[in-house]
């Protein structure tokens, strides 16, 4: 009798192990994660969503869209997210503002500019001269697009203060709109609303600020300082999944890659996503590590610095952290 009680014990100690071990792979942990914009720029993310790559990981990824750098930040320093995903010189400008637990960039996506120069005729001979005297919608001031914008400006022998006047008066999103409203003679759009304003009649992609300011460290992931020293296992196996997305990227055509991500922009007929992806994947948009470079970090600043935005830099080993990124294989 007791060898089967001592059986029937063991078994069941078995059953409920073995239930207890699948209860705890399937256990997610949970992030939160705050983009700047829904943009097809940042495909490779998209496709580790869709592709299910953060579960396969053990991560369950909420992505929020905060519409603008600022509303991004301050989600990230309220603890609303965990992540934000932004233009890293707002992680230069939270650190040179006094915050105790600042963010910190931990990986880098894209290299290039997103954004592109729409005016209202198509120039086939479009050159930065025709700008001149001109309205821009130049999105606001301080953001990446609007300081990249000038920066090749500046790389083209003009003065973006005298010869030519940019409205940074319209909230970053909404330019698109505004331009087919009627204003502004010239708009700095991404995608996908500059395709858009094509397919609508309204506009023509002239330049890609991508080509012409070579490789910039665009957007990057960041956190609070205490989030990546509390959570490195959550970043790490982010990292894990976000790279699938990136290595599917590099991997397949423009097709494949527009129906993966199709259900984040289902508003848009695949063959229009396919279009736009090629536009990025042409003018080499994405990274294919995650290392955020003390070089590329050195241009950022630069650029800031030209700006007027800061007035020193910031160091570079307490603003970004690749500790997590060098071993991502």
């Amino acid at each position: 009798m007791k060898k089967k009680l001592m059986a029937s014990f063991c078994m069941l100690t078995l059953i409920l192990g073995l239930t207890g071990c699948k209860d705890a792979k399937t256990t997610k942990s949970e992030i939160i994660l705050n983009e700047v914009a829904h943009s097809v720029f940042y495909a490779p993310m998209y496709v580790a969503l869709e592709e299910g790559y953060f579960e396969q990981e053990g991560l369950e990824v909420t992505l929020v869209t905060g519409f603008g750098a600022d509303k991004t930040m301050t989600a990230v320093l309220s603890k609303e997210a965990d992540i934000g995903f932004m233009g890293p010189e707002t992680t230069v400008y939270t650190y040179q503002g006094g915050m105790e637990d600042y963010a910190v960039n931990f990986a880098q996506l894209t290299q290039r500019a997103g954004n592109f120069v729409v005016g209202r005729v198509s120039e086939e001979n479009f050159t930065f001269e025709n700008l001149k005297g001109k309205t821009v919608l130049a999105g606001r001031a301080g953001g990446m697009p609007q300081m990249v914008f000038e920066y090749v400006l500046k790389q083209h022998g003009i003065n973006p203060k005298t010869d030519l006047a940019m409205d940074q008066s319209i909230d970053f999103g909404a330019t698109a709109a505004a331009f087919s409203g009627g204003q502004g003679e010239y708009t700095v759009e991404f995608e996908p609303h500059a395709t858009a304003l094509e397919e609508k009649g309204d506009g023509y992609v002239l330049a890609s600020l991508g080509e012409e300011s070579g490789y910039v460290p665009y957007t990057a992931f960041c956190a609070r300082k205490s989030y990546l020293e509390e959570n490195p296992e959550k970043i790490e196996s982010f990292l894990k999944g976000l790279k699938k997305g990136m290595d599917y990227i590099e991997s397949h055509t423009p097709a494949e890659i527009a129906t993966v991500i199709h259900p984040q922009f289902s508003e848009m007929e695949e063959a229009t996503l396919t279009k736009i992806i090629d536009r990025y994947q042409k003018q080499d948009s994405w990274k294919q590590d995650l290392v955020f470079t003390s070089e590329a970090f050195e241009l950022l600043q630069s650029i800031l610095l030209d700006a007027g935005v800061i007035t020193e830099k910031a160091p570079y080993e307490k603003l970004v952290d690749t500790s997590f990124t060098t071993n991502i294989k």
